[in-house]
């Protein structure tokens, strides 16, 4: 019992973590879009050089960071169906349009080839595994919708990893900026979605260790 109860409380605090990152980098992405545009900064200097992919790409990662974490809650999904519903039909959209905006942003990544395969990569993936989301949910499998949204929230928490590893990399281990954004570029994804792995594989293998015991 003691056990359950810690495991209960460790899984609500990990994902009350994971909510307050999501709303602090949605935002942060929010908040781009409306401020003073700086020509010091080579963010900021491709960006305006982009176009409409910019706004699209924060305001739509940004609208799935904030629906992510209401979307993998169980109690929304038990007690409003229709509500959690609603919010994903949403967040797939934002994730098509932050997806399709991510990969046009990928063209001229800073850093180039080798940050931007990354990041293609990551929207074509992010895209895939919303798609497949759908696709079960629709045909009645709940529990491998289940699961490949959560393979989806992973990669739209990359936008938080990506966010971590430059801070580590720039702020702690005071790396070459290049060096770390590449670095990030792949990590932010593939990591998230090793660890969000490990944790659909784990409660299986705990049962099949059981049974073999």
């Amino acid at each position: 019992m003691r056990m359950q109860r810690a495991g209960k409380t460790v899984r609500v605090l990990a994902g009350l973590v994971f909510a307050i990152l999501c709303a602090g980098v949605a935002a942060y992405a929010f908040g781009y879009l409306y401020g003073d545009y700086k020509p010091r900064n080579p963010f900021a200097v491709r960006f305006a050089r982009s176009g409409l992919d910019v706004p699209a790409h924060f305001f739509a990662a940004g609208l799935a960071l904030l629906l992510a974490p209401l979307q993998i809650w169980g109690g929304l999904r038990r007690r409003w169906p229709r509500l959690h519903r609603t919010g994903g039909w949403l967040y797939a959209a934002a994730v098509l349009i932050g997806a399709v905006s991510g990969l046009s942003l990928a063209r001229n990544a800073h850093g180039g080839w080798a940050s931007g395969s990354g990041f293609s990569l990551l929207a074509l993936a992010w895209l895939w595994m919303t798609a497949l989301g759908i696709a079960c949910a629709i045909a009645g499998d709940y529990e491998r919708h289940r699961r490949w949204m959560l393979r989806s929230v992973a990669l739209t928490a990359a936008a938080i990893t990506l966010r971590l590893m430059l801070a580590l990399g720039q702020g702690v281990l005071q790396l070459p900026f290049v060096t770390v954004y590449i670095a990030a570029a792949w990590g932010c994804w593939t990591i998230n979605l090793a660890v969000c792995e490990l944790w659909l594989r784990w409660p299986a293998r705990r049962r099949l260790g059981s049974a073999a015991a």
